[in-house]
């Protein structure tokens, strides 16, 4: 009762000021109203029992990826409500409300594009990433890395419509043009053949997944992980943190290899070269003491073999595995550097070398 005859008073004040003023202060109360509830709504959010800091909150969520949409369609919603109450000529009302009502649905949109961030961050919060073993976690993240671009493009496309639709006289224009839809689209085809075919790939590798979001790949020669998958490229990490970019049916028409297509465990080797007179047993012996307790090595394989002989050495094969192939590489350098230190000391005779005879005649001189 007592806020509808403070609006009652705030009318008459309104109505005794010239129309100008008044119009502008109606539409400065509207836009200071809509950001109070706002304010409001925000205050109640953070009242409300959260999660600690560093953990997941929808609460948190919501008031991070909604906080500027709705500042800006809660004043403009005022706004659009309050144009009957001001003093305007009807060519008047009509521009200014057309105009309002665009930006509604401009910021109703960017709500929406909110809307689906949040529901990003919820689903990154349930499939994360940092587990050991996440396949599970990278196929959904990659498949929701492609739908949210998707339904964000789809809110765009959406929006234009219905700002354009807003407009009776666009709405003409877009009549007569439908007669031209057969030929433009014939020629928007073949003008577009190949993003759109960088679009059906992008589909098909968020369903089928011959890579996903944290895979490691071997592409171009190069060691990285995808970091991202866009409608029309995938950015690869290299491991000296320079960024490979290409595009995404290049995933489709050209062989590359994926380390962690069906999990992200994976075998190792390290390869020595060593005497003839090297004991390969004592080889095998200190490899398997080092991985006994070795806190990457994941107690599936230790193998060691003789993998080849050449006129000079002969290849000793150390075969281990890991979770990981960050782990991996860790383990193999750490194995690499303690078994040349081990046959340093213990059988430094056991190095590479090249031997040379002189020939009988030169004995006999």
């Amino acid at each position: 009762m007592y806020i509808y005859r403070m609006l009652e008073q705030l009318q008459q004040f309104i109505r005794h000021l010239p129309p100008f003023v008044g119009n502008v202060v109606l539409a400065a109360c509207a836009l200071i109203t809509g950001l109070i509830i706002k304010g409001l709504l925000a205050l109640v959010l953070r009242k409300s029992p959260q999660a600690p800091p560093d953990e997941y909150s929808v609460i948190r969520s919501v008031l991070k990826r909604m906080g500027k949409p709705v500042n800006y369609f809660l004043p403009i919603l005022v706004l659009n409500m309050v144009i009957p109450l001001m003093e305007l000529a009807p060519k008047q009302q009509r521009t200014i409300s057309s105009i309002v009502e665009v930006l509604v649905i401009i910021s109703f949109g960017y709500i929406l594009i909110g809307v689906v961030k949040v529901l990003e961050d919820y689903i990154e919060h349930a499939y994360d990433l940092r587990k050991a073993d996440n396949l599970r976690e990278r196929k959904i993240r990659t498949q929701l890395s492609f739908l949210r671009k998707i339904a964000v493009t789809v809110i765009v496309i959406l929006v234009v419509c219905a700002v354009l639709l807003s407009f009776e006289s666009l709405r003409k224009i877009g009549t007569g043009l439908l007669t031209g839809v057969g030929v433009g689209g014939i020629i928007i085809g073949f003008a577009a053949q190949r993003s759109l075919g960088n679009f059906l790939a992008g589909l098909q590798i968020a369903f089928t997944q011959p890579i996903r979001i944290d895979d490691v790949l071997i592409v171009e020669g190069e060691w990285g992980r995808v970091e991202e998958i866009t409608l029309t490229y995938v950015v690869v990490g290299i491991w000296d943190q320079r960024k490979l970019i290409l595009p995404i049916n290049y995933f489709i028409e050209k062989p590359f290899q994926n380390w962690t297509r069906t999990g992200s465990a994976i075998l190792g080797t390290v390869f020595l070269y060593v005497d003839y007179s090297c004991p390969v047993d004592a080889i095998r012996k200190e490899f398997e003491r080092l991985l006994e307790d070795h806190p990457l090595w994941d107690k599936r394989v230790k193998v060691v073999h003789v993998t080849n002989a050449t006129e000079r050495t002969m290849e000793v094969r150390l075969l281990t595995s890991a979770s990981t192939s960050g782990k991996a590489f860790d383990l193999r350098c750490d194995l690499r550097e303690k078994m040349i230190a081990f046959i340093q000391q213990n059988y430094p005779d056991s190095l590479p070398k090249i031997r040379l005879e002189e020939p009988q005649k030169m004995q006999n001189a």
